[in-house]
């Protein structure tokens, strides 16, 4: 048999220091299991390109359809590192300047208008780093305190600093755990410029663009662009540059955005984010597409179920998209699993990446492996009801 359909899938991830192997070893992991679950087969073995680039092939037999796919990782988690190299006293100033951005802008207040959980995982950073000084100072002047009772109080002054400094830096080390300095790095990201794409991040979406405009030269069924998290909104400012380019090829591949767990709203509520909100309101009237979002109100590292382009207040009279839908964690997963992924909530933001056993008609491997394009796929699939199109950001202004 030969293969009946064929598709390139550019993924981009969110905001993720670790190198793009993480999300091959997912997919070879959690592929398997839903095609078992779900009665088809994938294989995934070393992507054919030979140019460097970071991906993985795909093979899938859907009933008599053998597929063909290559994935591969739009990589910026070197940006990523790079913004992450902060100390103690770097990210304190970032948290500084981070709130300031969000409160003195207004996005706070209008962020609060959406859904609360995000939010709430806005604040978790904020929070714990807070705390985390509190506690070190606290403890820093009862020893400081008792140093200078025997010794004097210069000596005490140098081991209460000793101890703040000390406190800090063991905090530090329970990052993997508490990723407080992970989340706050990322909201400092999204604002250092005020919602406005830093030059490096621009330059390397210029680069991305030139890679989809590239694939969809090719003899292909489907050419599919992915954002989770961050990444979502990457993915809508690289099809808009496309778009705005001219080069969508008029008999070229089908092409599709889907767009997982997004946090739109985080960037596009900022003061200077005209690009995107720019960007948004094209995709969602471009006739050259078809565009998914995916997210779940259990997720509460995203804004669950929010329109990206309605509550940005940049929906048009010619709106399209996206079609928003819920990928319904308390159905599609069953009562033993949920307990599983109980208050590990950043496992719950990479779930789209990963197998259900109670699947709906959101399944990422078949979609991103399958038989159908995106579009087919989702035909006539109104939106799920608890969608929220309340506008509540700034619009093009």
């Amino acid at each position: 048999m030969s293969v009946s359909f064929r598709r390139r899938v550019l993924y981009l991830p969110g905001f993720d220091p670790i190198p793009p192997r993480r999300y091959r070893e997912l997919y070879r992991r959690e592929g398997p299991e839903q095609a078992r679950i779900s009665g088809y087969r994938i294989g995934t073995g070393r992507s054919d390109d030979d140019s460097g680039r970071f991906g993985w092939s795909v093979e899938g037999q859907f009933g008599t359809d053998l597929t063909a796919a290559q994935i591969e990782v739009l990589i910026w988690a070197d940006l990523v590192q790079k913004s992450m190299k902060s100390g103690i006293a770097g990210t304190y100033l970032q948290l500084v300047r981070t709130a300031w951005t969000y409160f003195a802008s207004g996005a706070i207040r209008r962020l609060m208008r959406l859904r609360l959980a995000p939010l709430l995982a806005a604040f978790y950073p904020v929070a714990v780093l807070l705390a985390q000084l509190l506690a070190a100072c606290l403890l820093g002047a009862g020893i400081g305190w008792l140093v200078s009772i025997w010794l004097g109080w210069p000596v005490g002054l140098i081991a209460a600093l000793a101890t703040v400094w000390g406190m800090l830096v063991w905090f530090k080390s329970l990052d993997h755990k508490l990723f407080a300095y992970y989340l706050m790095h990322d909201y400092a990201f999204t604002a250092q410029h005020g919602g406005a794409y830093p030059p490096e991040l621009e330059a390397r979406l210029a680069q991305f663009t030139d890679r989809l405009a590239e694939v969809l030269n090719s003899d292909l069924d489907e050419v599919l662009v992915v954002g989770h998290s961050s990444g979502a909104y990457l993915g809508v400012s690289l099809l808009a540059d496309l778009i705005r380019s001219g080069r969508v090829p008029e008999n070229g591949p089908a092409l599709a955005l889907l767009t997982l767990g997004h946090v739109v709203p985080m960037a596009s509520f900022l003061p200077r984010s005209q690009r995107l909100r720019a960007d948004l309101a094209l995709v969602s009237e471009s006739p050259d597409l078809f565009w998914l979002d995916v997210s779940a109100p259990g997720d509460a590292c995203c804004f669950g179920l929010c329109d990206p382009v309605a509550v940005t207040g940049v929906a048009g009279p010619d709106q399209r998209w996206p079609l928003v839908i819920s990928a319904a964690f308390t159905r599609t997963l069953s009562p033993q699993r949920q307990k599983e992924l109980r208050n590990r909530w950043f496992r719950k933001h990479f779930q789209y990446l990963c197998a259900f056993d109670r699947p709906g008609d959101y399944d990422y491997f078949a979609i991103t492996a399958g038989p159908l394009t995106l579009a087919e796929r989702f035909a006539g699939r109104p939106p799920s009801p608890g969608r929220i199109t309340t506008p509540a950001g700034k619009g093009l202004a």
